[in-house]
């Protein structure tokens, strides 16, 4: 069996984690992809998101329990 030395601090800070490789490789195939967006695109979106946030907190956003509820 190999031995490893861990830095202190990894450990006292919780940011070591130890997992099988292909544990590994199974998350990194179903994690997300990151999507980085900039100038007019990224303003565009954050403009979306605003006006959506906004149309939420003023209660016109609309509940559906199923697809077939929309009009």
């Amino acid at each position: 069996m190999a031995t490893i030395t861990i830095s202190k601090n990894l450990i006292k800070n919780d940011d070591l984690v130890i997992i099988p490789r292909k544990e590994y490789e199974s998350m990194k195939a179903q994690m997300a992809p990151t999507f980085y967006l900039k100038g007019k695109e990224a303003d565009k979106l954050d403009k979306l998101v605003r006006e959506g946030l906004k149309e939420y907190q003023e209660g016109k956003c609309k509940i559906i329990k199923s697809l077939a509820d929309l009009d």
